[in-house]
């Protein structure tokens, strides 16, 4: 893997751009009048013919090469997510301790003005 961008390669990275490309016209087809929004298909069949030709016709091999390279193994793999879920349950905890104020919040009546 010569170039990553967060564990994925450059092909991954294109082929999300082109789908929130794609999902973004559909929004401005679908919103307009008239024929124009018959365009959500051929913006559709573009996208879909770019994901396949990245898809089946790769710019590098998919196997590794034979040279190994160092192995970079994280040690705190499960002490992160002990501490990830612990910190999402007192998130929760919060929230739902929260939701009591929320409902029980009393409505005062108003005063009915008299003459």
């Amino acid at each position: 893997m010569a170039t990553t961008v967060l564990g994925v390669g450059t092909g991954v990275l294109v082929i999300t751009a082109v789908w929130i490309a794609t999902f973004v016209l559909w929004l401005f087809l679908l919103r307009a009048s008239g024929s124009s929004k018959l365009g959500v298909i051929p913006v559709f069949l573009l996208a879909l013919i770019i994901t396949l030709a990245l898809v089946f016709f790769p710019r590098s091999p998919t196997t590794p090469s034979a040279s190994k390279d160092k192995e970079i193994v994280d040690t705190l793999f499960i002490a992160r997510y002990v501490l990830l879920a612990l910190a999402s349950v007192i998130f929760l905890c919060g929230l739902f301790m929260l939701l009591p104020f929320h409902f029980l919040e009393p409505v005062y009546a108003k005063a009915l003005r008299t003459h």
